[in-house]
């Protein structure tokens, strides 16, 4: 499947270097060098956001913003100089799928870019399975949760949450299994992340009774 990557990296060499093995993947890449401009891109909906966190203009965070302001499913990567748990964590907390320090190789940074996009687009055909989730409809072609009001707007890892409840109903999920299906086997943080996803997750799907098993994780009932 062609891919839409947008690279927002403002040292010049790493960008065209990054961009040259994107592009031997046979990716669409459009490159920045600054926020601003990358900002302005933000409705032109590529597939996939690489962003470097500190930028001349804005910094990274503020980009990851605004975009999932206006497309929260669209997954974004973060690259950064600064190998700090706290960045790390910042990034995966609003909305980031994956982080990568400087320096990498840029080969590292295609094989994250080819298990995120696996993660997200899970196939290229579409599929047309519906679940049923408490009072909630999960399409997984579309990745959407619709209720008789409409469509429910949830991140990625949000829908990957709910889908996961869906298909384990009735099953005590522990926090390392969450993390590893939602996050993938990569991540590197705490649990915490967790937590705060099925918050936003009950927030946003307030019919939907997540149950908490103290010590371990959460279960959604079977009825």
């Amino acid at each position: 499947m062609l891919f839409r990557i947008y690279l927002v990296e403002d040292e010049i060499n790493l960008n065209q270097i990054i961009t040259s093995y994107l592009e031997k993947e046979s990716w669409e890449v459009k490159s920045f060098t600054d926020g601003e401009s990358a900002m302005s891109a933000i409705e032109e909906h590529p597939d996939l956001w690489i962003i470097d966190i500190m930028l001349p203009d804005i910094d990274g965070y503020q980009l990851l913003r605004h975009i999932k302001e206006r497309h929260q499913n669209i997954p974004v990567i973060f690259i950064s100089a600064r190998d700090a748990d706290i960045d790390r964590i910042i990034g995966l907390e609003m909305g980031s799928d994956d982080y990568l320090p400087k320096p990498f190789l840029p080969r590292e940074l295609v094989i994250r870019v080819h298990r995120v996009l696996e993660r997200v687009y899970t196939s290229s055909e579409p599929n047309n399975d519906v679940i049923n989730l408490s009072t909630y409809i999960l399409d997984e072609g579309k990745r959407e949760v619709r209720m008789d009001n409409g469509i429910v707007e949830l991140t990625s890892k949000e829908y990957g949450l709910a889908l996961l409840f869906a298909k384990h109903k009735g099953q005590a999920l522990s926090r390392d299994q969450i993390i590893d299906r939602v996050w993938g086997p990569d991540y590197v943080g705490t649990d915490r992340s967790v937590d705060d996803l099925v918050r936003r997750l009950r927030k946003k799907l307030p019919k939907l009774n997540i149950e908490t098993i103290y010590g371990f994780g959460y279960r959604v009932p079977s009825q």
